[in-house]
C-alpha cells in the first residue's frame, strides 16, 4: 500500500512509462536523442540576476536525493523511479567538495566548462566531516571556517568569545541588503540555529540561541546571543521558522502553549526582542500560526516575523496543517513580499531533512526533502529564470543508504526482496550509525511490515549511536537562471557565495564588468553548455515531459 501520509499529499499522478516500450532499444534512444537535441541548444546567460533563492536542504546528500525522488513517485502512484524533483530539471550541476583541500584552485573559475560535473567539497578547516555552523559560514559568507561557528573566519576558536573580535565575515544576505536588495529567511529549524544563523551572525558557538545558553565568560567578554543579533545585526525582511522562546523574557508564557512552563521565554536580560524589533522601524507585522501568516497582506508589510514553535518546527508528517504554515507557504509568502522591491532580493530557505536523519527516521527525512521539492516548484511559479538565479544545494549529507537489490516499484520504505545471512528480513534503507542499533536476545531483530513504513520508525543501523553522524562525501548544487553556468566542475563549498555574489553584483563583485545601472534581465535561455550529470536529469526531464 501507499507509505503513511501519502493521502495528505497533491502530488499529480507520476508519468509511467510502458513496460513492453522500456524494453526495445528505441524507446531508449529516442529518450536520448531528444535529451542530447535539448543539450545542444543550451546557451550560457551571462546576464546578472536581479534576484537570488539559495534552497538549502540541510543533510539532503544525494542518497537522500534520489531517495525522495523515488518517494516522491510513489505517494504519486507510481513505482518511484521514474520520478524526477523539480530541482532536478535545473540545467546547471556541481558538486561541492566537503572533504579535501585543492591548492591552488582558482577562487571564481570563470571560464566555460563544457561536460564537466561541479562537485562541492564540505568540510570544515578543522574537520574532516562537516556540521551545518562551518558548512553554512562557507556557502553563505564565502570562507571556510571552524565547526561550530557562525559568521567568523577560521582564525575564531570554538567556545572563545574574545576570538570572535576582528575575525566577522559578512554574509551574501547582508551584503545583498547593503545593496539595497530585499532579504529574507526561511527555515523549518528554529531561526536562531545553524544554517540561517550563519547569514546574520558573528558567534564562537551556534549554541548561544539566547543569552540564557552562554556562558558568564562570554557575556562578560561582551559578546551577544543569536537571537540579540537576529534583530540587531542585519535589517532581514522576512524572517519565518520557529524559536520563540529564545526571543522573549524567561517565565513569558509561549502563546501556543500557555500551561506549558517548558516552552516559556529564556532570556536571562529580559529584554523582548520582538517587541523591540517591532518598534524599530515602520510596516512591521509578528505572527505565530498559520491565521497570522495567511491574513499578511502583501502591500501592507515591509517587514515581517513569523515564529511558529518555541523551538524548531514540526516535521511535515506532524505539523498541524490548521495551525502551522508548511516550508511551502513559508516560501510563498515570503517571495510575495521581498518581489516588491525594484532592486530585487536575496531569500534564504532551509528544510530540517537533517534531524529526520539524526533520529534515524528516514520517513520523516525523505518527506522534508519532497516538501523542499515542492517549495523549489511554488518558487519557480512565482519568479522567472531570466532574472532569477535560483540555487538548490545540501550543508552536507548523512550516513544513509538503501539498496539490498530491491525490485523496480518496491516500496522506498520497504523490505530487501531477500534475507540477510542471519535469516532476517532487513530494509532497503539502512544507517551507518545511530539509534537505530538494537540487538534483542543476542541477534539483530527482523524488520517488518508494515511497521518500517511507519512515519517513526527508525531503519536499523550499523553502530549503535544516540544520534546518527553526517557524512563527509561531496553535496550536490543545482541551479538555473542568470550566472548558473558559473555551477560547474569540482568546487569548495564556499565557492557557492562567491558565485552567488558575483552573478547579482553584490560585494567583492560589485564593479565588475556588467554591473552598472543597466543590469537588467535581458532576453534569451537562461541554460549553458552542460555537464554530464545535467545530461542525465535532462534525460529524465524529456522523458517526463515526452511521455
Amino acid at each position: 500500500g501507499d507509505p503513511q501520509g501519502a493521502q495528505c499529499l497533491h502530488t499529480p499522478p507520476a508519468l509511467l512509462p510502458l513496460p513492453d516500450a522500456e524494453k526495445t532499444p528505441g524507446y531508449w534512444n529516442e529518450r536520448a536523442r531528444r535529451s542530447l537535441e535539448l543539450s545542444l541548444a543550451l546557451q550560457p546567460a551571462a546576464r546578472r540576476a536581479k534576484n537570488i533563492i539559495l534552497f538549502m536542504g540541510d543533510g539532503m546528500g544525494l542518497p537522500t536525493m534520489s531517495a525522495a525522488r523515488i518517494y516522491k513517485g510513489q505517494l504519486a502512484g507510481g513505482s518511484g523511479e521514474e520520478s524526477i524533483l523539480a530541482m532536478e530539471t535545473f540545467p546547471h550541476v556541481a558538486l561541492a567538495k566537503v572533504s579535501g583541500a585543492a591548492p591552488g584552485v582558482s577562487l571564481l573559475p570563470l571560464p566555460e566548462t563544457p561536460l564537466t560535473p561541479a562537485c562541492f567539497q564540505t568540510y570544515t578547516i578543522d574537520r574532516q566531516v562537516p556540521d551545518s555552523a562551518g558548512t553554512g559560514t562557507a556557502y553563505l559568507c564565502g570562507v571556510k571556517a571552524n565547526a561550530k561557528t557562525l559568521g567568523l573566519s577560521g582564525a575564531a576558536v570554538y567556545g572563545k568569545c574574545r576570538t570572535s573580535f576582528g575575525n566577522e565575515v559578512d554574509s551574501i544576505l547582508h551584503r545583498a541588503r547593503l545593496a539595497g536588495k530585499s532579504v529574507g529567511i526561511v527555515t523549518t529549524t528554529r531561526v536562531q540555529h545553524a544554517s540561517p544563523g550563519a547569514a546574520y551572525a558573528h558567534s564562537a558557538s551556534r549554541s548561544w540561541y539566547a543569552d540564557a545558553n552562554m556562558p558568564k565568560e562570554a557575556l562578560r567578554d561582551g559578546c551577544k546571543d543569536i537571537a540579540y543579533q537576529l534583530v540587531h545585526n542585519t535589517d532581514i525582511n522576512v524572517i519565518l521558522g520557529g524559536g520563540r522562546m529564545y526571543m522573549t523574557p524567561k517565565r513569558t508564557p509561549d502563546p501556543e502553549y500557555p500551561e506549558d512552563p517548558a516552552q516559556n521565554g529564556t532570556r536571562k536580560d529580559g529584554v523582548d526582542l520582538i517587541a523591540e524589533w517591532l518598534s524599530a522601524k515602520q510596516g512591521t507585522r509578528y505572527v505565530w500560526d498559520k491565521k497570522g501568516l495567511d491574513a499578511v497582506e502583501d502591500d501592507s508589510v515591509s517587514h515581517l516575523m513569523g515564529l511558529f514553535e518555541p523551538k524548531d518546527m514540526k516535521y511535515e508528517l506532524n505539523r498541524n496543517t490548521s495551525t502551522d504554515p508548511s516550508i511551502v507557504e513559508m516560501t510563498e509568502k515570503a517571495i510575495r513580499i521581498l518581489r516588491r522591491n525594484p532592486n530585487g532580493f536575496f531569500l534564504f530557505v532551509e528544510d530540517k531533512i537533517d534531524h529526520g536523519h539524526h533520529s534515524g527516521r528516514a520517513k520523516q527525512a525523505l518527506m522534508e526533502a519532497v516538501m523542499l521539492d515542492r517549495a523549489v516548484t511554488r518558487a519557480g511559479e512565482l519568479t522567472s529564470p531570466s532574472d532569477t538565479l535560483t540555487v538548490v544545494t545540501a550543508d552536507h549529507s548523512h550516513v544513509f543508504t538503501f539498496g539490498g537489490n530491491a525490485l523496480r516499484g518496491n516500496s522506498i520504505l520497504g523490505l530487501a526482496p531477500k534475507k540477510a545471512k542471519d535469516k532476517r528480513a532487513y530494509t532497503s534503507i539502512l544507517y551507518g550509525n545511530g539509534p537505530g542499533y538494537s540487538i534483542r536476545d543476542g541477534a539483530r531483530p527482523a524488520a517488518s511490515l508494515p511497521a518500517a513504513e511507519d512515519k517513526d520508525y527508525r531503519q536499523q543501523a550499523a553502530v549503535p549511536l544516540e544520534s546518527e553522524t553526517h557524512s563527509g562525501e561531496d553535496v550536490v548544487v543545482l541551479a538555473q537562471g542568470p550566472m548558473a553556468h558559473l555551477f560547474h566542475g569540482v568546487q569548495e563549498q564556499h565557492y557557492i557565495a562567491h558565485a552567488m555574489a558575483y552573478a547579482a553584483c553584490l560585494e567583492p563583485y560589485a564593479t565588475e564588468p556588467g554591473c552598472g545601472a543597466t543590469r537588467r534581465a535581458s532576453h534569451g535561455t537562461q541554460c549553458s553548455p552542460q555537464p554530464l550529470l545535467a545530461l542525465l536529469a535532462l534525460c529524465v526531464a524529456a522523458h517526463v515531459l515526452g511521455g
